[in-house]
């Protein structure tokens, strides 16, 4: 069966001329196979063809044998490295055949004119990568006490974000493209990061964006808010208790960063967070006539206490880890 109709598997000549673009959606589970199913039929019906659209399955047989008889026009990949999202991304690297490699979740659509906006950035010698606007889709609606400020808790893009074309630190792993070329020049992803099945760690995105500056200072990291996808939030994503597990996670993974990356590159952008986006957001929720419930301004506080939280827990941990002298400990 083809639900979607589509192409050989492969590359084929695309409108972008001399630049190919591979999409890579990585999958762990059937549980969101209608949502993958829609994040196929996305990109597959870009006003602008990709080249080439790969699914790589991460160490789920009976994901890889539904995908083999109900979809076509993509090529299934599976994760020849360890089992997480940073290997099923490398895996999909390797089997990538474009110049450009575009990552999209496997509970996310991309808009009609995703694939356009993206490559079109890439006739700039000097950009290396380009990531997207990421717009939630709240599955039972948006929950009143929910901050915008706090968006990357369910994967999109937050209030405070550029709302025009700019150079960033790093992209939203929903929706982010890089040169294929630089991915492999750099090594990778990291595989001792970031997320693994339904554990809600993640930063290797970011860790994997400070490598690539690091590496050539004068590459541009673009982020590209034209270039929009649709993040499916389901209920579970919407509950106090996911936004707290998230928010320490994402310390936890802060942390973790800072000791491969350093803390200045890892935190240079949550300095900026802390020190702007934060308090203008007490501010209009403090405002007398602001609109704002009084449950979005302790879920502002809450959210950046068990933040730094995570963080500081984190912290700990590498030195535990590390023992006094800065070596492993047995």
């Amino acid at each position: 069966m083809c639900p979607y109709g589509g192409a050989t598997p492969g590359i084929t000549p695309g409108t972008t001329p001399g630049i190919a673009l591979s999409v890579v959606i990585c999958a762990y589970t059937m549980d969101r196979w209608d949502d993958l199913l829609a994040a196929i039929e996305s990109v597959q019906t870009q006003r602008e063809p990709v080249d080439e659209l790969l699914l790589v399955v991460d160490h789920c047989p009976e994901l890889a044998a539904r995908a083999r008889v109900e979809t076509c026009g993509v090529r299934i990949v599976a994760n020849r490295e360890r089992r997480g999202l940073a290997g099923a991304r490398n895996s999909g690297v390797a089997a990538a055949r474009g110049d450009v490699v575009a990552f999209l979740d496997d509970d996310a659509a991309a808009a009609p004119d995703w694939s356009r906006r993206l490559v079109s950035n890439y006739r700039n010698p000097h950009v290396v990568g380009v990531g997207g606007l990421v717009r939630p889709w709240w599955e039972t609606g948006r929950p009143g006490w929910f901050p915008p400020e706090f968006d990357w808790v369910v994967g999109c893009s937050y209030r405070g974000l550029p709302q025009q074309r700019s150079a960033v630190r790093n992209f939203i792993g929903a929706n982010m493209s890089f040169r294929r070329s630089e991915l492999l020049a750099v090594g990778g992803f990291r595989t001792d990061l970031g997320r693994v099945g339904s554990r809600p760690l993640g930063c290797e995105e970011t860790e994997l964006c400070l490598r690539i500056s690091a590496h050539d200072p004068e590459a541009v990291l673009l982020y590209e808010p034209a270039a929009a996808v649709r993040h499916h939030v389901p209920p579970a994503r919407a509950s106090w208790a996911y936004f707290r597990s998230r928010c320490f996670a994402e310390g936890l993974s802060k942390a973790a960063v800072a000791r491969h990356a350093g803390a200045g590159p890892a935190l240079s952008s949550e300095r900026s967070y802390l020190r702007s986006t934060i308090p203008l957001a007490l501010v209009r929720g403090l405002r007398p006539r602001a609109g704002t419930r009084r449950s979005t301004v302790v879920a502002l506080a809450a959210g950046v206490g068990t933040t730094l939280l995570g963080y500081g827990t984190g912290r700990l941990r590498g030195f535990a880890r590390a023992g006094p002298t800065g070596r492993a400990a047995p």
